[in-house]
């Protein structure tokens, strides 16, 4: 059974999207805004997001641009901002498809299941360094093969890293990216619990660690081996 997370802060119609998607046989999830929907993607295994532009917290392009950062999970704009400046803006931060409302409904099903059809048509990577693999398509992360979990803001750190592993990743571009995610403003001692916890987790020895490196008075990087 395919998961569709629906991001809309108009409740009459998010009512309507998930009866008519679970009488298609879908397991629909539901936010109406920015931070829980984020919130929702990272602790659930989505197979695709329905997205308005408008919510109620933020915005559906800061959301997708969220979400291509560290997935490839189809991204389907619903939304009634039809204008092509719109329509640009979200295929630019990496949207599958743009659909203004009104919509027929049986046709959004076809276009969710495109899109998910052509998103499993490719084979999901696995980021790994060392004994540490985490498996975005899936929402997993293992350490020696063994799952271990981890909070929305931990996984997102660990993604970031993986996927820019050698780079150097500055304390301030740390913070705006778990701020993305939170919808909370994350200061210095708060990033540092955050590094803190995660190292607690993927590291043998947190206090001499090994994978995700400090560089000091400028940030942290994962180690590129």
């Amino acid at each position: 059974m395919n998961s569709i997370l629906i991001i809309e802060d108009d409740d009459s119609l998010a009512r309507s999207l998930i009866q008519f998607l679970t009488a298609e046989g879908f397991n629909v999830k539901h936010s109406s805004g920015q931070k829980a929907g984020m919130q929702i993607f990272l602790s659930e295994n989505i197979d695709c997001v329905l997205l308005d532009v408008s919510l109620e917290d933020g915005n559906g392009f800061s959301v997708c641009k969220a979400i291509r950062e560290i997935s490839q999970v189809p991204v389907i704009f619903l939304t009634a901002s039809a204008d092509e400046g719109c329509t640009v803006a979200g295929f630019e931060v990496g949207c599958d498809d743009y659909i203004s409302k009104p919509f027929r409904p049986r046709e959004l099903v076809a276009r969710i299941q495109n899109v998910i059809r052509r998103h499993r048509s490719d084979t999901p990577t696995l980021l790994k360094c060392r004994n540490i693999t985490a498996d975005p398509a899936k929402g997993l992360v293992t350490k020696n093969g063994n799952e271990i979990f981890l909070s929305a803001l931990e996984y997102r750190l660990l993604l970031l890293f993986l996927s820019n592993k050698g780079k150097l990743l500055t304390r301030d571009q740390l913070a705006d990216e778990l701020w993305t995610v939170s919808g909370e403003f994350i200061g210095d001692n708060t990033l540092n619990v955050y590094i803190k916890r995660l190292r607690d987790k993927i590291e043998d020895d947190p206090q001499h660690p090994e994978i995700l490196k400090t560089v000091r008075g400028l940030g942290y990087k994962a180690v590129d081996i």
